[in-house]
């Protein structure tokens, strides 16, 4: 028998039908996509573009059933991402029946009939007079599968404001905090603690100055008083000066009350408000209570706290936070070491008034102020005279004319601790003093 040589295999007609058998399973990939986005689409309801990864596994074993005659189940089930055991388990379910199917028509007439206003609970209670006895979740998931919703009141956030009350002021701030003194621009708002114990309200007076709490006061409710009492203590420490300062607010009720309108009036304040619902606009008075609120309240346990000794800590931490805490946009000074005086210090902390601190070079005729951080020509006038051995031989260099300019120089190098400046401008000053008296004691021989 002879042997029969098989034709060689050609690769190029090997590659094409692998090619082939490739295009022809996308092709059938892409039409079982098809067919269960057109099925959803009829039976479902869905739409053409729905996710079928979302659908239930009811709803998946569905579309399998309608599609087992143009699909294998095998290949709708890898489609689906549906488990084998899950598509039978369904499948028997879907061939029990709904029982549920008398109970439905009768939830949709007593709801009809009753106006659409019956929720799940009138509803249970209607099937147990008609002595069809199901549980409150049923009735519920029937009511969310038929769409049976009742009508229900929409939720409105609480809003307090009921409009205009009186005239409101002009914003005379304008978002501008820069002060270049003391009580020129004051700050005022109310914030909330609240604790186990209850709620505790802090209203203060923040001069933007220097960011020093002028005064404040502490209570339990945000009444008429706390905010008086509070603005008749900062009327205090300018009662017996010239200083009138723009006193700034939000446009609450408390800041327009006869009380607050007539203490201003009477100390010949200026008012100046916020716009409506513009937190930013009091934005320094707000870091306040977010640094007070950082460094006091959120980091503290309060369970045990009560609301004497709740407030005895928010007044110990407004104590240190004028007399001790370092501000570094003061030139790591604290606020009670500005430029004040004893009658502008607040009430209610006692000790004595540190000097103001300047900085730059006191030969250029240009101070820099620390805590306003601004050239300031006034420096000299503002320095205060140094403690110490000095004091007389700067009087002593002090005159008229050029010896008071030498004189303030020296003053303001010791300010800034410059103290061989200091005594340079010393001895200048009195030789210039020296031979002004030999030249007057000359003229009168």
């Amino acid at each position: 028998m002879k042997r029969q040589n098989k034709p060689p295999v050609d690769p190029d007609k090997a590659q094409v039908e692998q090619q082939l058998e490739a295009l022809k399973g996308e092709l059938r990939r892409l039409q079982l996509e098809h067919d269960l986005l057109k099925k959803a689409n009829e039976i479902l309801k869905k739409d053409l573009g729905v996710n079928l990864q979302l659908l239930t596994n009811r709803e998946k074993t569905m579309l399998v059933d309608a599609l087992r005659p143009a699909h294998a189940v095998k290949e709708l089930l890898a489609a689906l991402c549906l488990a084998r055991s899950s598509y039978f388990y369904h499948r028997g379910q879907i061939r029990l029946g709904d029982r549920h199917v008398d109970v439905r028509r009768t939830l949709s007439e007593i709801f009809e009939r009753n106006r659409r206003c019956y929720g799940y609970r009138r509803m249970h209670a209607s099937l147990r007079r008609l002595c069809i006895f199901l549980s409150e979740k049923v009735v519920r998931r029937l009511m969310k599968q038929e769409n049976l919703i009742a009508a229900t009141p929409k939720r409105r956030r609480y809003g307090s404001y009921l409009g205009e009350i009186s005239p409101a002021p002009d914003n005379l701030i304008s978002r501008d905090f820069r002060s270049a003194a003391p009580n020129q621009k004051w700050l005022t708002d109310i914030t909330e603690f609240q604790i186990p114990a209850g709620k505790v309200y802090l209203s203060p007076i923040i001069d933007c100055f220097d960011g020093l709490v002028v005064s404040w006061s502490l209570g339990t409710t945000p009444d008429a008083k706390l905010v008086n009492t509070m603005l008749d203590t900062a009327i205090e420490t300018v009662a017996n000066g010239s200083d009138r300062p723009i006193v700034h607010s939000d446009r609450g009720a408390h800041y327009r009350w006869p009380g607050w309108l007539s203490r201003i009036d009477g100390a010949r304040l200026i008012r100046s408000m916020s716009r409506k619902a513009c937190s930013p606009d009091n934005a320094a008075c707000e870091g306040f209570f977010g640094r007070l609120k950082n460094e006091l309240f959120y980091p503290g346990s309060w369970q045990s706290t009560t609301i004497e000794h709740f407030i005895a800590e928010v007044d110990s931490y407004i104590r240190w936070y004028n007399e001790q805490r370092i501000k570094m946009s003061l030139g790591s000074a604290v606020p009670w070491s500005t430029a004040r005086t004893s009658d502008t210090q607040p009430k209610s902390v006692q000790g004595s008034v540190r000097t103001p601190l300047f900085g730059g070079d006191p030969r250029s005729g240009s101070m820099r102020c620390r805590a306003c951080r601004r050239p300031c020509r006034l420096a000299a006038a503002r320095a205060p005279e140094p403690a110490g051995p000095l004091p007389g031989l700067l009087r002593a260099a002090g005159g008229d004319g050029a010896e008071a300019a030498v004189g303030r120089r020296a003053r303001l190098s010791v300010t800034v601790g410059n103290y061989s400046a200091a005594f340079s401008a010393v001895g200048e000053g009195l030789r210039r003093s020296l031979s002004s008296a030999v030249s007057r004691a000359f003229t009168i021989l």
